[in-house]
């Protein structure tokens, strides 16, 4: 992990990108897909820099060694997730973790993955804004009659994802606390990329 711990780890807002799995239905890592001259998860990591006052953290995972390469720059958190294997759960509890470590008075976090191709800086921030409009504790993107990533959590749901388990994610408590959650359109935000037809049709 690259870290220089000065004014950016007092923001109030942490992104933490989810970038532990193996692809295991592409078949190679989705993380390094190539999109925009770039990649799917350099893409997600860059509109999340542009994101006033939060700092982006990415928790790895399979293929560690390939994606901290694929990030090199000064300003990334990189956080390995040695348990990867055991389940989306395990990334969020150490993102969560290594957010606490950095600045344990974050006031939200924003847990996002890496192959949503259309994801922006404005969702993120459209999320902040919503949940600090409505004073709602979550804020999660609405697309396809469902919510999903990205998913904003107010800092008094952190102690419920650290008791997460096994494949448990974030849904878990958006449906748990349905009365806490504003929803925010994130167009597109229903294209991503779980196989190699999903790839090529991104592409075409």
């Amino acid at each position: 992990m690259k870290l220089n711990m000065d004014k950016k780890f007092r923001n109030k807002t942490a992104i933490i990108i989810l970038a532990a799995g193996n692809s295991s239905r592409l078949g190679r890592p989705k993380q390094l897909l190539k999109y925009k001259e770039s990649t799917l998860l350099k893409n997600t990591f860059l509109e999340a820099l542009k994101v006033e006052n939060a700092f982006t953290i990415v928790v790895t995972g399979s293929n560690n060694n390939l994606i901290e390469k694929e990030l090199n720059f000064d300003n990334v958190v990189l956080t390995f997730n040695s348990e990867w294997q055991t389940g989306m759960s395990s990334s969020i509890i150490k993102g969560v973790e290594q957010l606490l470590l950095l600045n344990p008075n974050c006031e939200n976090c924003i847990l996002a993955v890496c192959d949503q191709p259309f994801i922006t800086s404005s969702v993120f921030e459209n999320l902040r804004k919503e949940s600090e409009r409505t004073k709602k504790g979550i804020a999660a993107s609405a697309y396809s009659e469902t919510f999903g990533t990205p998913v904003l959590f107010h800092k008094k749901y952190f102690e419920k994802l650290l008791r997460l388990k096994g494949q448990e994610g974030a849904k878990k408590l958006i449906n748990k606390y349905a009365e806490d959650v504003v929803s925010v359109v994130f167009e597109n935000g229903n294209i991503d990329i779980d196989t190699e037809e999903d790839y090529k049709n991104l592409i075409s």
